[in-house]
């Protein structure tokens, strides 16, 4: 990328050029998609034509638009009265001294977000400023994320996740020009350090971490590259997506493609909870990517759709192949897990209205796995554990098209 397109692109961003710098970034060898052109903004789950959609829809009080609405307007976390609460050091997993706190992120994590989805479409500012004070005081408490190993996931999950936060309301003109770049500092400096070192690594078997880990750092990456403007951290995501050496590269996610056209899931011997989480982060990944001008939806011939419609049709209790899966530290998988078999999670949506509504594709088990879940609800809709703030739903309002 030239150098003075990359300054270009800090200068509009106002004080985005001192966020945008930072050690150890890496530029992928393999150049995917290095536009001249600047990102889409709001650019990530949700652009700004999807939300004069989803005004237009409440507005008139079309279904299932009103109660995607309904569900978002019900939840707490999208209440003006919602407590914040920072820390200055998140721990997810024990490192044998401090308790685990982690949830106190992703809570404010899922309100940041809720508050401005209901902005957005209300066009009450009351939520924009919400939304604004959970990030500005994250940003100014936060220091690192600690614990065990699991604090990468922390890093991943609510990296993304905050991200599309601040992308939604990096707009507003109520939020000022430093604080926009203190958030952008936090999420360069605390979590897409994370996100780096871990999708960089190096080891003897790559395929030790299952795909959720991989995903969830790559949909980090993938949205903080937009949140900063930095096309060379966003294309770190492009290419892991493509050619990366762990299981959430799409053709190890995806890992086997049987001869009825159905995708096996890397992580169908496990569980199905942790499968079904997998179709959230990719989907996630490739809904903003799309959002970029980008299509991962569609790469190796829709190898992601094969892979849906495998995890869809067998948690709706039909019968899927199976083949055996092992890896190199001794996991050995010869029949397919129905460990939370039938879960919810706020998922589907997504899936179904991109394949079949915008691109015209079958997709028979994504499409009735949306209506069993729809309306899809957000953070604080599927129990107090973390699984349920792992993706931040709301998609029957958010994804729907005509």
């Amino acid at each position: 990328m030239k150098k003075n397109f990359k300054v270009l692109i800090c200068a509009l961003t106002l004080l985005a050029s001192v966020a945008c710098k930072k050690d150890g970034k890496s530029t992928t060898a393999q150049v995917l998609n290095d536009h001249d052109t600047a990102f889409v903004h709001p650019g990530l789950l949700s652009t700004q034509a999807s939300f004069d959609r989803m005004k237009t829809k409440v507005d008139s009080k079309v279904e299932p638009w009103l109660s995607g609405w309904n569900v978002l307007t019900a939840n707490p976390h999208s209440s003006l009265t919602w407590s914040i609460n920072p820390a200055p050091i998140i721990y997810r997993g024990s490192d044998g001294v401090h308790g685990e706190n982690y949830s106190l992120l992703f809570n404010d994590v899922a309100a940041a977000y809720a508050t401005a989805v209901r902005w957005k479409v209300s066009g009450d500012e009351s939520y924009a400023k919400k939304s604004i004070s959970i990030m500005n005081a994250w940003s100014s408490t936060l220091t690192r994320l600690a614990g065990s190993n699991d604090s990468i996931l922390a890093a991943g999950l609510y990296g993304y996740e905050f991200a599309n936060a601040g992308e939604i309301m990096r707009g507003y003109k109520g939020w000022s020009a430093s604080d926009f770049a203190l958030f952008q500092k936090m999420m360069l400096n605390i979590f897409y350090k994370v996100n780096h070192t871990f999708l960089t690594r190096t080891e003897r078997c790559m395929s030790h971490y299952y795909a959720n880990w991989d995903l969830c750092n790559m949909c980090s990456v993938l949205a903080i590259g937009v949140l900063c403007d930095d096309r060379d951290i966003y294309n770190e995501g492009i290419s892991y997506f493509k050619y990366g050496p762990g299981n959430g590269a799409i053709k190890n996610a995806v890992y086997y493609i049987h001869p009825d056209g159905s995708g096996q899931w890397q992580e169908s011997g496990r569980d199905q909870g942790h499968t079904m989480l997998g179709i959230a982060l990719m989907g996630a990944f490739c809904e903003m990517a799309w959002s970029q001008g980008d299509d991962m939806f569609g790469y190796d011939d829709n190898r992601f759709l094969k892979g849906a419609e495998y995890v869809a049709k067998y948690n709706l209790m039909e019968n899927v192949p199976f083949v055996s899966y092992s890896n190199c530290v001794g996991v050995n998988q010869t029949v397919i897990s129905d460990a939370s078999r039938g879960n919810s999670r706020p998922v589907w949506e997504l899936v179904y209205n991109h394949y079949v509504k915008r691109k015209g594709l079958s997709a028979p088990y994504s499409a009735r796995y949306a209506a069993k879940v729809r309306p899809e609800g957000g953070g604080g809709n599927y129990g107090s554990g973390s699984g349920g703030y792992d993706q931040l739903g709301y998609g029957t309002l958010t994804c729907t098209l005509e």
